[in-house]
């Protein structure tokens, strides 16, 4: 009997300095598995890892868990502001094969209704191969307000997560569902398959 839902593999990566040598605790890899884990039904496949701010390495990073580990998510934290360290969103382009820019397009937006700062975030997304990449925020809640968006909002702010199930299916990726409690994910009717099991 086969499982109801897609098995997906995700790479996490947390970009920092400080906590890739252990002066602090690394809180955004345990932020994106904790909130993956609630919106996500599929069973996961793990790949994580803490690395520093340095550009190559960082690329490097992407392309092995593209092209050697065959994630079909990988989602950063940290490094996207304009700091002089920050260099994740260019280490993202360096292995991209197309850019996805409404992603953070509305990454911004959602920010915007907290700190008028978030016109600093110079966070991206692609897709390399049948990958989509992701570069969201530092922070837990600013990573939770982001994937889920604000639903009780007036009028309510739609996050990213939502739209990349989709994504996915587009690029030949696995079928990703979602709890629809902690995200309901959009699909066209016609690209919405039969429950299974």
């Amino acid at each position: 009997m086969s499982e109801p839902h897609d098995r997906v593999r995700i790479g996490l990566l947390s970009v920092s300095d400080r906590a890739s040598v252990g002066v602090y605790e690394d809180q955004g890899v345990p932020a994106l598995r904790a909130w993956l884990q609630r919106a996500l039904l599929n069973p996961i496949e793990w790949d994580a890892r803490v690395i520093p701010d340095e550009e190559d390495g960082i690329a490097e990073a992407l392309i092995d868990l593209v092209d050697r580990q065959h994630c079909d998510l990988v989602l950063t934290t940290g490094g996207t502001g304009p700091a002089l360290r920050d260099v994740t969103p260019e280490a993202t382009l360096a292995v991209a094969d197309k850019l996805m820019p409404g992603f953070g397009e509305q990454m911004r937006q959602i920010s915007l209704n907290f700190v008028p700062t978030a016109i600093l975030s110079r966070q991206i997304a692609v897709i390399r191969k049948q990958c989509l990449i992701v570069n969201l925020p530092g922070q837990p809640k600013s990573i939770a307000e982001t994937l889920q968006g604000l639903p009780l909002a007036a009028p309510p702010v739609h996050g990213i997560f939502a739209a990349v199930p989709y994504c996915i299916d587009l690029i030949g990726g696995p079928y990703f569902e979602t709890d629809d409690a902690v995200c309901k994910a959009f699909r066209p009717k016609s690209a919405l398959r039969a429950a299974r099991g």
